[in-house]
């Protein structure tokens, strides 16, 4: 009788599929909600397109996204949605890790941790 071992590449697939259509669906409703609350709060506004107005400065990091979205406000709710949906697949490459690591495939774990830095990097703004 031989064991059968505890971590398979079927198991990792479903639980990496899991986490994607989890992280795209948690997205998918931040920013409906964050669309929603722009729409009661500013729907009767006309926009002006004479002039371009940058982004405020509080919504260009990620600790003012969080601060305006925990505040309800609609624009950084959006944003909140968005940078979710940036990590889904940051948070993919994190758990491939650790399935690798349980498979014992250290080829595939510094490869994908290599991936896994340069996806950070990337999105930190240091690439």
């Amino acid at each position: 009788m031989t064991k059968q071992p505890s971590w398979t590449d079927e198991r990792s697939a479903q639980i990496i599929g899991t986490l994607l259509r989890a992280g795209v669906g948690l997205s998918v409703l931040i920013v409906g909600i964050g669309a929603i609350l722009y729409l009661i709060r500013h729907g009767a506004e006309w926009p002006d397109y004479r002039s371009f107005r940058n982004e405020p400065a509080d919504l260009r990091g990620i600790v003012g996204i969080f601060k305006g979205a925990v505040s309800l406000q609609a624009r950084p709710f959006i944003q909140c949605g968005l940078v979710l949906l940036l990590l889904t697949p940051v948070a993919r490459v994190a758990f491939s890790v650790f399935a690798f690591a349980a498979q014992r495939d250290w080829t595939y774990v510094i490869v994908t941790l290599i991936v896994l830095a340069i996806l950070v990097l990337s999105i930190a703004g240091q690439i």
